[in-house]
């Protein structure tokens, strides 16, 4: 669960972070571990005024990264701060302390593996506030076509590229199932009435809670606006995290059965709930899934990673 830090963070801000200038989005970036120089970089060839970004190391107490970040920090085109905690708070932890820090009436959230697919992508972000006025919007985000990605990653590549990088149009016809704080801008009062639910540990479903919840007072809008997901998982990590994601699944559908029940994942969990010895075949679609040679179609592992995942699903909702 996440948790209060018991020491401060150290917070460095860069020479254009003080300024007289109105702040209209704050770019907010949680890290762990994670080197987000590339984009910070990209965030700065082409940075609209009024835009600052703050980026939170959630205690991954390593000095090289933390010295790198403050010479990034120190060499950034626009206001950037940086927080280096010293304790891990967790994922909600993290971004509620970013949200704490932001001086703008909009925030954008984006993960630290993200790229943006042009040095537009700043300015549409700041269009759509001028423009729309949302008090929620999603921008979509995309994977690296497999040409370039290394063989342990292809399972995440298509895995992501047929359940999750859909069109605006496409995502809009269940607007709340379709919302990751890895490319996420919201408005300030929005996140003032609904903070993250610190309750979630680890990976998984703490974004997708908070929609379902905001949703309830404010409409979800949805552009495409998409960035580029660069930090792809091998399918052992894939694994890893659907199983460890199960509690986080289970505290979702008790707090939004409705939405829950329209999912893929809560019917299949259903159906397995009332299949015999699941614990044994729990490793023969892990084993699908992980493996390498060639023997087992991508399409197979694809569908062997969401049974796993379903499974463990159906455990934690028994």
């Amino acid at each position: 669960m996440s948790k209060t830090p018991t020491k401060l963070p150290c917070v460095h801000n860069n020479a254009a972070w003080p300024h007289d200038t109105a702040i209209v989005l704050s770019v907010l970036i949680p890290f762990y571990k994670d080197n987000p120089q590339k984009l910070l970089r990209a965030l700065g060839q082409n940075p609209p005024l009024n835009v600052e970004v703050i980026l939170y190391d959630d205690g991954s107490a390593d000095p090289d990264l933390s010295s790198a970040m403050d010479r990034a920090t120190a060499k950034a085109r626009l206001p950037v701060k940086l927080i280096s905690a010293y304790e891990n708070v967790g994922r909600s932890g993290a971004r509620n302390a970013l949200i704490k820090a932001a001086r703008g009436q909009w925030v954008l959230f984006l993960d630290a593996d993200m790229m943006p697919e042009d040095d537009q992508f700043l300015r549409t972000w700041m269009a759509c506030t001028q423009n729309d006025n949302p008090a929620i919007a999603f921008g979509g985000f995309s994977v690296p076509p497999l040409g370039h990605i290394a063989p342990e990653m292809i399972l995440h590549q298509a895995f992501s590229q047929n359940s999750d990088c859909l069109p605006a149009a496409e995502r809009a016809q269940n607007p709340a199932k379709h919302v990751c704080t890895s490319n996420l801008l919201v408005r300030r009062d929005v996140l003032n009435e609904h903070p993250f639910d610190n309750g979630f540990s680890g990976w998984g479903w703490e974004d997708v809670e908070w929609a379902a919840r905001a949703a309830r007072d404010y409409n979800i809008h949805h552009i495409d606006n998409p960035a580029q997901h660069l930090g792809l998982e091998s399918a052992e990590t894939l694994v890893r995290r659907f199983r460890d994601s199960a509690p986080n699944y289970a505290r979702f559908v008790k707090r939004h059965p409705d939405l829950a029940s329209t999912l893929p994942s809560w019917k299949a969990a259903h159906v397995l709930r009332n299949v015999p010895g699941l614990a044994l075949v729990r490793p023969v679609f892990s084993a699908m899934a992980r493996d390498t040679s060639g023997l087992v179609p991508l399409s197979l592992r694809i569908l062997a990673l969401k049974l796993w995942r379903s499974c463990w699903y159906a455990k934690a909702l028994s």
